[in-house]
């Protein structure tokens, strides 16, 4: 059931990236490329999420993923409100 759940948000990180994506190529703006970016660190980690079988102690290495993806944001939000 929970790799059922990971999928879901694997296919909503990913949707969300792709939707990001697409504005940065109409604009080019940096802020649409690092919430792509952002995004799309997010769909990785949940897939790696769902393909491991150790114990939640373990995959403390996969959960700094999420921590850099929310870095990014913040970097980009910074970022656009600066200029």
């Amino acid at each position: 059931m929970i790799n059922l759940i990971y999928g879901a948000l694997f296919a909503g990180y990913s949707v969300a990236a792709l939707f990001f994506l697409r504005f940065w190529v109409a604009s080019r703006d940096r802020l649409f490329a690092m919430f792509a970016a952002a995004f799309a660190i997010l769909a990785v980690q949940r897939i790696a999420l769902a393909l491991t079988r150790t114990v939640v102690e373990d995959q403390s290495a996969l959960y700094l993923l999420r921590l850099l993806a929310f870095i990014i944001i913040l970097v980009a939000i910074v970022d656009k409100n600066r200029r």
